[in-house]
């Protein structure tokens, strides 16, 4: 088994979804094309040395559907042998679509791959694929299929996390945020030009650096009315000693929905001919799923098993990029694995920067590696929670030299 070298990681900015957004004129075909281009700009790849494409996408309809891996390939002029194919892990399909790019390197099966996702939220929005286990409210209780927010608020309940508690995170989150932009931390970014607003999009657009804890006091609980169709309900029958269900997730401490398209390179020592230059590798990835009535805490179980693997705690690693999957659940991977604050998202999360599903683990990885390089650090994790308690994390270390 050879180690997977990461070469590049490039990603668009996060565009607010809705209809005044900087890219939501814009297309999944062309958002993807503007990202091809740019990484074979600037890493000088033969595109013909690509032997897969994964990306991870979590509502496949319309624009989004008939596999836009290799649709957007095919879009973007790139050569037709060039397969491709489109994977669905809810919001850890990016990072999913990295693992298993990162496997087709690492076992021989190709020497470069792409990975990475893409999520139009506001042409392709959130559950209009309308799929049964979540459609059907019946089919989901029977089931254990509970929304994201219904696992987030159950997940503070199980660990007394109160309502100031994930205000004050969403509130960081926000500074963070605002602070990296300000200050150009944001390396990875590729400017798109929208024409149909005749203007370059070149910033993260969710990022609200005037917010106060104030202003997030005042924001009712999101998920208390879906709470009472029996959701609530069923969380209080499989934890009774819980006295009640504590709502304390409301829309600014939620993840935002964002448009957004990652890409990263993947490859074998073998390209280091072409003369580029690898700026990672990946030593470790991890993927488990833990209940799914907290829907939402498998980025905590994911890191927690690949640190133990390899048999390391979070004193070794240099930095965490771990999913704002609503602030409860970054509180409790930083209680679980004692992450120190200074070292656990550093550059603020999904609450404040965006959540473009399926190209959010993309999106994370590669702001893990420019802080790293940007600080002059080593070792890093990125995980990401889905759906139904499904959570991947992956141990990068940066190549000597780079």
């Amino acid at each position: 088994m050879q180690p997977a070298l990461i070469y590049d990681a490039i990603r668009t900015p996060r565009g607010r979804a809705r209809a005044d957004g900087g890219l939501t004129d814009i297309s999944a075909f062309e958002l993807l094309k503007t990202l091809y281009d740019s990484l074979a700009q600037r890493t000088g790849l033969d595109k013909n040395s690509v032997g897969d494409v994964i990306l991870g996408c979590v509502t496949q309809m319309g624009e989004q559907g008939g596999n836009i891996a290799k649709t957007s390939l095919l879009y973007a002029g790139w050569p037709d042998a060039i397969p491709a194919m489109t994977i669905n892990r809810f919001c850890s399909s990016g990072l999913d679509a990295v693992n298993i790019a990162a496997m087709k390197i690492s076992t021989g099966q190709a020497t470069c791959t792409l990975a990475g996702g893409i999520e139009m939220m506001s042409r392709v929005p959130m559950l209009s694929d309308q799929a049964a286990m979540f459609a059907d409210a019946n089919l989901a209780l029977e089931n254990r299929m509970l929304m994201m927010g219904s696992g987030a608020d159950l997940i503070a309940s199980l660990n007394n996390i109160t309502r100031q508690q994930v205000d004050e995170i969403a509130l960081q989150s926000q500074q963070r945020a605002a602070h990296a932009r300000r200050e150009n931390y944001f390396k990875s970014i590729i400017p798109v030009f929208n024409p149909s607003k005749n203007c370059w999009i070149s910033e993260d657009e969710c990022i609200r650096p005037d917010l106060t804890a104030a202003d997030l006091a005042q924001l009712t609980p999101y998920f208390a009315q879906l709470g009472t169709t029996g959701v609530d309900a069923l969380q209080l029958r499989e934890h009774p000693h819980l006295k009640g269900i504590s709502h304390v997730h409301t829309a600014g401490n939620s993840p935002a929905m964002a448009d957004a398209a990652s890409l990263v390179m993947l490859g074998d020592k073998s390209l280091q001919k072409q003369g580029l230059i690898p700026r990672a590798r990946i030593r470790a990835a991890t993927t488990v799923c833990t209940d799914p009535l907290q829907v939402v805490s498998g980025c905590a179980a994911a890191t927690r098993q690949l640190l133990a693997n390899q048999g390391l705690t979070s004193t070794d690693i240099d930095l965490f990029e771990l999913h704002e999957a609503f602030a409860a659940t970054s509180i409790k991977s930083q209680r679980d694995l004692s992450i120190s604050a200074e070292k656990l998202n550093v550059n603020g999360g999904v609450i404040a920067l965006g959540h473009p599903m399926g190209a959010t683990g993309g999106i994370m990885l590669g702001m893990l590696l420019d802080e790293l390089e940007r600080r002059n650090l080593q070792t890093g994790v990125v995980a990401t929670s889905g759906a139904a308690g499904i959570g991947t994390a992956l141990l990068i270390e940066r190549v000597c030299g780079r």
